[in-house]
Formats: structure tokens, sequence, C-alpha cells
């Protein structure tokens, strides 16, 4: 199962190679298969399937947008204990298809339930009965075309087929090829921790690159591990850590209709009982996810559509990390502000408008702005050594860091967001043609 290289070489990836991603490799009880449907018209892999031979235990948050694609509404109605196979499809978002993208899902549903159930007869010692509601279904693409149902349907018995019961870069590295639509690069993390002395390994991919703003997930993001956890605890560890990573991330202010991020736990690694989620022996995991999800979220971002620039926003000594929050975003969702960045020019009146617009109170008197290391507002005025041509140097940089201390309190948040460049425009005006 070969990369497609045409996904990776053809794909404007800004020079990215093999060896600029880490090396993800087994995750015991997962299977990965991934075939061409020719949504693209070119042969492009764009089918997925993560294949649970022995279920696994998983949570999902999903996009808060009152209108959202069939895929979310199919996997929100199935309330199954444990999965056994995700299908992705890139290309198209199956939303705003009504009927006929519920419909497919179904039908796909009870193609994949009956074939896997065959795989299970035929490789397992206690084969399983897979049904229709053990299946899962991630989309992304264009919304409100019709569902490639007859493509898609078409593939299954390939995927099957191809699935591969042992992992590895290359596998990983198709499977997140796969997925991408307007990205760039494909995106990839791993963590090992320990859960009670059990090596414990965390695998994630993820797509996107535009329409992207907190509210949910912001992307398709799925995460991978061996650990015995509980779906219970699984939920309450991933809307935790979403908060900060997924849910601190912005490229254009848009939130999609298929927002989506799931983690699937095999249990081989099985691992003493984890009862609750201030159980001491899930810290390791739980700081690793944390870095598994913020690593995704952040190249997620650098990935943003045409970006040239990556950009922190730190808001710190606020009221409330709420508070906090809504002013990071209203910086990094302004187009004053990403535009300036984009041309490199050190329009600190922009962002002095971003934090007044944003709402929370501000301690005028005593507020503080600064560019990387270089002041450029203290105590609600322009610092006094403030230097034009230094901050423009430091413009120049790929990574801009913006620290906003607001005095209204002890809390903080990080935001992450890109650039808008013309190309940004090309590419979104260019999207369908």
């Amino acid at each position: 199962m070969g990369i497609n290289l045409s996904n990776f070489l053809s794909s404007k990836s800004k020079n990215a190679r093999m060896i600029d991603f880490q090396d993800l490799d087994h995750v015991d009880g997962l299977s990965i298969a991934v075939v061409s449907a020719n949504l693209y018209n070119d042969n492009r892999d764009d089918l997925a399937m993560f294949y649970f031979r022995d279920g696994a235990n998983y949570a999902s948050v999903y996009t808060q947008s009152k209108i959202v694609s069939e895929n979310i509404k199919w996997n929100l109605n199935q309330n199954s204990k444990r999965i056994y196979s995700l299908l992705v499809n890139t290309r198209n978002a199956n939303a705003f298809t009504g009927k006929q993208g519920y419909e497919s899902l179904k039908n796909l549903s009870e193609t994949i339930s009956s074939e896997l159930t065959k795989k299970q007869e035929q490789d397992e010692d206690m084969a399983k009965k897979i049904i229709p509601k053990d299946i899962m279904f991630g989309c992304t693409g264009t919304i409100g075309e019709p569902y490639p149902y007859e493509k898609i349907s078409n593939q299954i018995s390939s995927l099957i087929n191809k699935i591969k019961y042992t992992q590895n870069k290359f596998i990983w590295m198709k499977a997140a090829l796969s997925i991408m639509t307007t990205d760039t690069k494909p995106k990839m993390a791993m963590e090992e921790c320990t859960i009670a002395n059990k090596k414990i390994r965390i695998y994630g991919i993820a797509k996107g690159s535009g329409m992207i703003h907190p509210n949910m997930a912001t992307t398709l993001a799925y995460v991978f591990t061996d650990a015995k956890i509980s779906n219970d605890i699984l939920n309450k560890l991933l809307k935790k850590n979403i908060s900060t990573t997924f849910n601190a991330i912005t490229c254009d202010g848009d939130t999609s209709t298929n927002d989506m991020a799931t983690i699937f736990a095999t249990g081989k690694a099985n691992n003493a009982q984890i009862k609750n989620i201030n159980d001491k022996k899930i810290q390791n995991f739980d700081k690793s996810l944390n870095k598994v999800l913020l690593n995704l979220a952040k190249r997620v971002v650098s990935d943003g559509e045409g970006s040239s620039k990556f950009v922190t926003i730190n808001v710190k000594k606020c009221k409330s990390e709420i508070e906090a929050k809504q002013i990071g975003l209203s910086i990094a969702n302004s187009p004053l502000v990403k535009t300036a960045i984009a041309g490199e020019d050190p329009n600190w009146g922009r962002i002095i408008m971003a934090i007044g617009k944003a709402g929370p109170k501000i301690n005028l008197k005593k507020l503080l702005i600064k560019f990387g290391n270089l002041k450029i507002v203290k105590d609600g005025k322009l610092y006094q050594n403030y230097d034009e041509t230094r901050t423009a140097e430091y413009m120049k940089n790929e990574n801009i860091d913006l620290d906003i201390e607001i005095f209204t309190g002890k809390k903080s948040f990080t935001v992450y967001t890109m650039d808008f460049t013309k190309k940004y425009i090309d590419i979104n005006a260019d999207y369908r043609s």
C-alpha cells in the first residue's frame, strides 16, 4: 500500500519531506486502509478506513453550527458503545444533501458492517457480528453537492481487501494525505506515555486549512490510542483538552458544518483500570493527549490557506479565561490585523482596535502590548522607547508572538492564528473551479 505521491509531491507542500514528520508506528487493535474513489477525478487517495477488529471505546466532539452535515447527524444518532470502523472521505462534505446524503451513509454502513463481519469470520477465532450502528463517518469538502455514494460504495470491498493489521509511518502518511482538501501538508502527531507503568501510544491525524474557527473542533481530527479507558472518561478528557487546543485556533473565523474530533481507544495496552478523570494514573495520559491535540491544532493553523506567518496571541492578566479568549479571538479574527501581519507592517493601532472592540473591560492605565520581546504599549501609552525600525524587522519573522496584558485579573488564554495573504483570496475564489 504505497503512498500516492501525487498527493504529496504536487500538493504545493512548502517543500515538506517524509523526514519532517514523526515516526508513527503501530497501534495494536487498529487497522488502516486507503484507496482512491476518484472523487477528484485524478486518482489521488481520497477514502480512508480505520478498522478496530475488537472494537474501540470512543468519544467525539462536534461542530456547534446550527447547520450540520449528514455524517454528523448519523454519528450522533447511533449511540453505539463500541465502534468497529470509521470511514472518511474527502472532496464532498455531505452537508445540505438531505435524505440522499443520510440514506447513502445508511446504505454504506450496511455494506461495511456486512463486509467486515465476513472479514471477522475469515480472520478471527471468535468472530463478531458487526452491525450498521458500529460504523462512524467523517466527511469533508464542498457543501451542497450530491454525496458520491456510487463511487464510494464501489470501493468498500477494495478498502477491506487492503486492510493492514500493522501500521508504519508510510501508512499513516497515506491516511493523513487521503483526508486533505485545500491543505498543503498532511498533519500527524504522536506521543508515548505510561499508565501505571504500562507503555501507551497516542497517535493522531487531522485535516484543516480553511473554514477554521473555534466552536468545538474546527476541523477533522482523529486520535488513536491502545489505552484501556472507558467512554465516559475519554469524553471528559477530550472535552477538557479540546478547549486549549482545537478550540484555541482560528484561521478565518468561519465554523464548518463538519467539525469533528474523535478519540478511539482499543484497550490493547491492558493498563490498570482508570476509575475517574481525577485518578492519578491518568495524569501522564492527560498531558500527552493535550500535546497531540495541540500539535495537530498548530499544524492546521500553520497550514492555513495562503498563510505566510504563524501567530501566537498570549492574552494575560484578565478577569477570566473567557474574557482572555474573547480578546485573543478578536485580535486573531481581525482582517485588518491579519493583513497587516501579512504585509509585515507593525501597525499596532490595529491591535488596539481589536482589543477595544472585544467586549471585556480593560485597565487602560496599565495595558501592555509586546511584539515578541519588543514593548509597544506600556501603561496604556505608546512605550517611550518604541522603535519602529526594530519592530518592522521583527515582523519579517515567520513566527509572530503578540503578548497582551489587560490587568483586570490573573487569568490567561493563548490563541493561535495565521495571516491573510493575497493567496488566501486566490484559493477561496477558485475553490470549486
